[in-house]
């Protein structure tokens, strides 16, 4: 599918507090049928911020990885569905996980390792590149599409 050209903020993160700062920041910004790609090397903080991004949805659940289940799914404001893709060696896997109905549901979905989903994503996206940098990480929002680039001026200003 292809996309808009995105917009994006960048923000240094110096430690595990603030990659979760603004995951939960970026989740007060979400609604129905968002879908968060989460893309970074081994330890580059993609849990840590879905753990925020689940305390901005309102979701009292404990995050933890999902890479041995490939699906974690957490109550919130939204329902969230948090797939991690680390073990995808075939994209023809994503139908035996229930890609598509995942997709189509209300909720928020969110994905880490996302980039092994590439040929698949919708248009309509954000996407959270995480890197190392010193100490601490660097952060690249990018928004596609008109509903996630509309909302992405309010993370560059901290939120709702």
């Amino acid at each position: 599918m292809s996309a808009s050209a995105p917009t994006r903020v960048e923000r240094f993160l110096p430690n595990a507090q603030a990659t979760e700062a603004l995951g939960e920041t970026l989740g007060r910004l979400l609604e129905a049928h968002d879908l968060v790609v989460l893309t970074g090397a081994l330890g580059a903080g993609k849990t840590t911020l879905v753990r925020g991004l689940a305390r901005g949805l309102q979701s009292p659940s404990h995050v933890r990885s999902a890479s041995f289940a490939w699906v974690q799914e957490y109550r919130g404001r939204l329902a969230i569905v948090h797939l991690d893709l680390y073990r995808l060696t075939d994209i023809a896997q994503l139908g035996g996980i229930g890609w598509e109905e995942y997709v189509e549901r209300a909720g928020v979905m969110v994905v880490e390792w996302g980039e092994r989903a590439q040929g698949v994503l919708p248009a309509e996206r954000w996407e959270v590149e995480l890197s190392t940098e010193g100490e601490g990480r660097r952060a690249e929002v990018r928004a596609f599409g008109p509903r996630p680039s509309g909302r992405l001026p309010l993370l560059s200003r901290g939120g709702p």
